[in-house]
């Protein structure tokens, strides 16, 4: 294959020059779904982390040019599309700054740390007229696909109930307690908070640990609250809720650093009258019934669950007549009608994977065909927004009601004020 030396049109025969901001731990996943494809090619690595960098470019064979600063290697005119892998409160600077220097963009998820971020990428995309891809990798996944066409069709009736877990026991010391002290040589603290506030390092606050700060990260919520909502939203042919309302807290008790909850209950109300649950457990790593089954949909004709690389549906048991009062007198005839009731149709499953690789393929084909991926930075948005409404009920502690197109929330204008926060001079969201 040849490499092309500006953009432009991609022939069949040419790699795609990529870049990618972000190496470690999910930087590092991604490069291993774009590696299996041929027409990828990494020429540049970027990342605040030195020993990050090192292991990236071992990986790549040496051969990819190492940055610190990602302004730096968006001067590349080689560099056809960016990764965009970094903590979260970095991906809206990261992602708009690619735009603006012509490349297409595939971003982890969730889009952005604030709501007013999001809309301001989806803007800057359209602008621009670049490729983008958010890695809500069941996108692109065939068994989802099958699942979500099956709801939409009426497979399980109407829905009313869709759940959703995140079920990871922590006990007994969460994340565990760090000290502030000076930070590593190797990594650049200042530009790793970048337009976060500033503050000390500590050791237990930044790689991989940023998850569980409030000023880096909406948690699990938004991490892999957003992969589950995405695919609530697409089955039910929603954008949006029409309000939210959390509750939790610090309930496990952990002594560590922590700023998010621990425990956690989100419940959003959708328009066509269904009810959408996010439950976040610390107590037990006994998985939800039936084990392994992160989403499930509950239909007035069946149930659909998702259980990792596969779904199943179970039918309902239907009555020939109108739902009965259960008053003492007939209990017993009611549960010898149940008994007798048999199942309408049969159990259907559906089996596939969920694959870096299979989502990488798509954005590359989107850069190559310049048509748009199977998970644009509009839906990406959506799907994240819904989270982050999530956590700004969950601090005003109340109901909040959201109006999709203005994107404000409706019932309390302090909450309004929550949809974005002022950078760190001088970060500014172009």
């Amino acid at each position: 294959m040849t490499r092309r030396a500006s953009l432009g049109v991609l022939g069949a025969n040419e790699r795609i020059g990529l870049g990618i901001i972000g190496v470690g731990n999910r930087g590092d996943q991604l490069i291993d779904g774009f590696l299996v494809h041929k027409d990828a090619e990494f020429v540049a690595v970027c990342d605040v982390y030195e020993p990050y960098l090192a292991a990236a470019r071992a990986k790549l064979d040496g051969k990819p040019t190492p940055y610190k600063d990602y302004r730096k290697m968006l001067e590349r005119k080689d560099i056809d599309a960016v990764i965009i892998a970094t903590p979260d409160h970095w991906h809206a600077l990261q992602f708009v700054d690619a735009c603006l220097a012509g490349k297409d963009i595939y971003v982890e998820k969730p889009l952005s740390l604030t709501i007013r971020e999001g809309r301001r990428m989806c803007q800057v995309a359209q602008q621009t007229g670049r490729i983008t891809q958010v890695g809500l990798q069941r996108r692109s996944a065939r068994f989802v696909q099958e699942a979500v066409e099956l709801i939409r069709s009426g497979a399980i009736g109407h829905v009313t109930v869709a759940k959703c877990y995140h079920v990871q026991n922590e006990s007994p010391l969460g994340i565990g307690r760090g000290r502030v002290c000076e930070p590593p040589p190797e990594l650049d603290w200042d530009l790793w908070l970048g337009p976060a506030p500033r503050v000390p390092y500590n050791p237990n606050m930044c790689l991989y640990k940023f998850r569980w700060f409030r000023a880096y990260s909406g948690g699990q919520l938004t991490n892999m609250g957003t992969h589950y909502l995405d695919v609530i939203q697409w089955a039910l042919g929603q954008e949006a809720p029409a309000a939210v309302t959390a509750m939790g807290g610090r309930y496990a008790g952990f002594p560590d650093d922590r700023e998010i909850p621990d425990t956690m209950e989100v419940v959003w109300e959708y328009p066509g009258e269904t009810l959408v649950t996010f439950s976040q457990y610390n107590a037990t790593g006994a998985p939800p019934n039936p084990p392994n089954a992160s989403l499930e949909f509950r239909g007035t004709d069946g149930t659909l669950y998702m259980l990792g690389a596969s779904y199943q549906i179970v039918p309902e048991k239907h009555h020939t007549a109108p739902f009965p009062a259960l008053n003492p007198l007939r209990r017993k005839e009611v549960r010898d009608e149940y008994a007798a009731l048999e199942t309408r149709g049969s159990p259907r499953e559906g089996r596939g994977r969920v694959s870096e690789a299979d989502h990488a393929r798509d954005f590359l084909d989107g850069v190559r065909s310049r048509r748009p991926c199977a998970c644009p930075v509009e839906v990406g948005h959506r799907s994240t927004s819904a989270t982050l409404l999530g956590n700004i009920a969950y601090d005003r502690k109340r109901r909040i009601e959201w109006d999709p197109k203005a994107e404000r929330v409706t019932n309390d204008e302090k909450a309004n004020d929550l949809l974005h926060y002022e950078y760190r001079a001088p970060w500014k969201l172009p």
